[in-house]
């Protein structure tokens, strides 16, 4: 039984750290197609299934066009026509909501002349609707759930949330008036941070049970369990820390986050941070070189977001140095500012991407990332800290030579400020 609620414990935790695989991925996804791809790609392994479509309903004919299918389907279902009665998605589109069919076999829901083009056997699906500015415009079904397995509500979630993103992708697509692209562009901006919301705020609960959980049980079972309980706690700990770093970053631009002022000096921050990263650094044989001021600089901010962008900065700084590099930690008092810098001789950052570091999930290069890991978080949450104090944050950068990012606070910050409303100071 033990064993059992451990499998059942790491499965779950698989599941979240795909979510937001998918949430990183969709946000970095480029044009309409590609977007509509990732977005099929995703819901089949979320909801761990065989294949997927997406379907576009055309009110003019009264049917449905497959639009983004597998490519292994590609050729048999292009522009093959879905009617609206006698098919699963023409039933969404008429009803406007999910349905789940366990057996398509005897079920007059199901188009069956698809699979006979496709040469394929539909046995269970679930299809949810496709919804833009109220409107119904198309379908996203996903088919046969693995292991005959019968299809459940958090699936059709799942896939009410892919199809949330899916809506604006698809008006882009065949959008004819290049004006709309983008207010089009915000809207989906607009749902991607909803998506991201929702999977955060569900998320959260879950997170700590299996945190909680796995703690528990590692300390009554015997040590053979030990390592797999480690690698849930250290894998469901990293998502939390993920999740926290997202609803920093959406409260702040939604002007919802809070600060505590107090007084407290910069170089003492400085100094902390470093050495909590000393570990890390030793591990990779780099050394950290702090020019700090001899008198105090001492700043009003909240000191605790003051570390968390501090400490994603030089976190960054020490991934990306070299073996034996070196990190120079500066700090200075310009007048009314104090100006912090940290610069490493690591790996750098190609000029095409120096625009994009400071973005949500934006990562530099592929390869970089497999080798370093990370959801490309840290940077994006270090400049929003700053930047509700009322300061700035820069980064300038040699591909091959490493990275200097330099950031200014006001040493007194009489009203704190998000980038786009009011920020709310702690009563």
């Amino acid at each position: 039984m033990l064993y059992n609620s451990t499998i059942m414990i790491q499965e779950q935790l698989t599941r979240f750290q795909k979510l937001f695989k998918a949430i990183k991925e969709l946000n970095n996804s480029g044009d309409s197609d590609s977007y509509l791809q990732s977005i099929l790609s995703h819901a089949v392994d979320l909801t761990e299934t065989e294949t997927a479509s997406i379907l576009a309903y055309n009110p003019a004919t009264r049917d449905l066009r497959f639009v983004v299918v597998p490519w292994f389907h590609r050729d048999a279902l292009k522009g093959e026509k879905v009617p609206l009665e006698g098919s699963a998605a023409g039933k969404v589109i008429r009803e406007n909501k999910p349905l789940i069919l366990s057996d398509t076999r005897h079920n007059k829901s199901h188009f069956d002349e698809s699979d006979r083009l496709s040469n394929f056997q539909t046995q269970s699906l679930v299809a949810v609707p496709i919804i833009l500015h109220g409107q119904t415009v198309g379908v996203l079904e996903v088919l046969n759930k693995n292991n005959n397995a019968d299809y459940t509500e958090d699936d059709v979630t799942i896939l009410e949330m892919l199809a949330s993103l899916a809506a604006l992708a698809m008006q882009n697509r065949t959008a004819e008036n290049p004006s709309t692209d983008s207010a089009d562009r915000a809207e989906l901006d607009r749902l991607k941070s909803d998506f991201i919301a929702i999977t955060s705020h569900e998320l959260r609960t879950p997170l700590g049970l299996i945190i909680g959980h796995s703690t528990f049980l590692r300390e009554i079972v015997t040590s053979e369990f030990h390592e797999q309980l480690d690698t849930i706690i250290r894998n469901a700990s990293r998502l939390k820390e993920i999740i926290e770093s997202l609803s920093n970053v959406d409260n702040i631009q939604a002007g919802a986050a809070r600060i505590r002022q107090g007084e407290f000096s910069i170089q003492s921050i400085i100094e902390d941070v470093a050495s909590s990263f000393a570990g890390l650094a030793n591990e990779k044989n780099v050394s950290f070189k702090l020019q700090l001021p001899a008198s105090d600089l001492r700043i009003e901010a909240d000191q605790a977001k003051i570390n968390v962008a501090l400490s994603n900065i030089i976190k960054n700084a020490v991934m990306f140095s070299n073996p034996g590099g070196e990190i120079d930690i500066n700090a200075k008092s310009i007048p009314g500012f104090v100006e912090v810098s940290i610069a490493d001789y690591g790996l750098g950052i190609p000029e095409k991407d120096l625009p994009y570091v400071f973005d949500r999930f934006y990562q530099v290069e592929g390869h970089l990332t497999r080798k370093h890991g990370g959801m490309g978080l840290g940077l994006s949450v270090a400049k929003s800290m700053i930047e509700i104090h009322g300061g700035t944050i820069s980064v300038a950068s040699i591909e091959g030579k490493g990275s200097k990012f330099t950031f200014t606070l006001p040493t007194q910050v009489k009203q704190p400020v998000s980038p786009q409303s009011a920020f709310l100071p702690e009563e």
